[in-house]
């Protein structure tokens, strides 16, 4: 596809978008797991289930590695006829299909095999991870005006019940992301396990409490059929309602699980994106405003076109309502060493997490350690940050 735009001196220039149809890329996680299935039914062997494991946690990141990072941007002229052409939106709703199909095919996996018990666990942790990748895809469409956008949104969200994602996302995170007020912002010293159990309740208190101030704002009931949280939840529960109904209830741990890990998925991305960063405080007691230094960014290439370029982190949080196809990079922001998939492994282990990422953050903060998100204003206790 060629894009035209002209220049402030008036000049045509034309640009061909080489990732037209690279984005493809961002079918392929949810399909890796029936994949794993299909092998299974043909060769009884239960090693297959630890394929999607492996691809999330082992081969993406090693890609990353080896084929290295995609630091180009469009050409500035050329971004709205980009931003206008319907193609990118339509592949991000078509892609809405293929959690809510994994979803169903693990849970019909599980009510029908008689797998070992590590098959369950591992199949939990690759699935339940590769389908929390349906709420980038919310995430994407959720930062859209239009209902229609917003109920492709809602849809997806839900193939891992995460009803509140978009009403605590636009309204929450974004308003006071790298600071101490937002939940889903990592503090130095942080492992993700303490963020874990601080941000998933932190950020379903905040969805539902903005949720409710805009339905009175409206004069409406809180606790309505116009309630989004109420609408995604419903939907979540008759799906698994249907599921109980159709294997019994024996999967419904399983169900849980999945929408467990899938939540997690996401605290994991929460945990990376903005780890340690800090908003300075104006005069008047209000936080600067969001720059792009204020999120980690990466560029590598895999792992980007899977996820719709969410790890061009730091252009969205500056500019929200950019599409994922003319998200930028900029030169002076702090930068991640792997893509996603690659970190949240890393930050499974916290005591790497500090080693390769302490030193990092306080970088960023010129040496500083007050110029980053501590929590409570206290230093941590541990790693590179009490010795610093």
């Amino acid at each position: 596809m060629i894009f035209t735009g002209t220049t402030a001196a008036g000049e045509t220039i034309t640009y061909h978008d080489g990732k037209r149809y690279l984005w493809f890329l961002s079918f392929v996680p949810p399909l890796v797991p029936l994949l794993s299935y299909w092998l299974y039914l043909r060769t009884q062997n239960p090693l297959v289930t630890l394929i999607p494991f492996v691809f999330i946690f082992g081969l993406i990141p090693l890609l990353d590695v080896l084929i290295g990072e995609d630091t180009h941007n469009p050409p500035a002229e050329v971004v709205a006829a980009m931003e206008a052409d319907p193609y990118y939106l339509r592949l991000a709703r078509f892609s809405v299909i293929f959690p809510w199909v994994n979803y169903v095919a693990l849970i019909a996996f599980f009510g029908t095999q008689d797998l070992p018990w590590w098959s369950y666990v591992v199949l939990l942790l690759g699935v339940g991870t590769i389908d929390g990748g349906t709420l980038l895809v919310g995430h994407e469409l959720g930062h859209k005006p239009d209902r229609l956008n917003r109920f492709f949104g809602l849809l997806a969200n839900n193939a891992v019940g995460y009803a509140h994602f978009r009403i605590e996302h636009n309204r929450g995170h974004h308003t006071w992301v790298a600071t101490p007020e937002d939940p889903a912002s990592a503090r130095f010293g942080e492992s993700i396990y303490a963020f874990a159990c601080r941000e998933l309740p932190g950020a379903a208190k905040r969805a539902w409490r903005n949720e409710a101030e805009r339905r009175t704002k409206r004069g409406e009931r809180v606790w309505s059929i116009n309630n989004e949280i109420l609408q995604g939840f419903a939907l979540t529960l008759v799906a698994a309602a249907a599921l109980i109904a159709l294997f019994g209830w024996k999967v419904a741990p399983f169900i849980v699980a999945h929408h467990f890990l899938g939540w997690y998925a996401l605290t994991q991305a929460n945990y990376v994106e903005h780890y340690g960063l800090l908003r300075e405080k104006l005069p008047n007691g209000r936080y600067q405003a969001v720059e792009p230094r204020h999120s980690w960014n990466t560029n590598h290439i895999v792992s980007n076109l899977m996820t719709l370029h969410l790890q061009r982190h730091s252009d969205h949080h500056a500019n929200p309502m950019r599409p994922y196809q003319s998200l930028r990079d900029f030169d002076d922001i702090p930068r991640l060493p792997n893509g996603y998939t690659g970190m949240f492994g890393l930050a499974a282990i916290p005591p790497l997490w500090f080693r390769v990422m302490d030193p990092k953050a306080l970088a960023w903060a010129g040496g500083d350690i007050s110029k980053l998100n501590l929590r409570d204003g206290v230093l941590p206790s541990g790693g590179l940050a009490a010795n610093s």
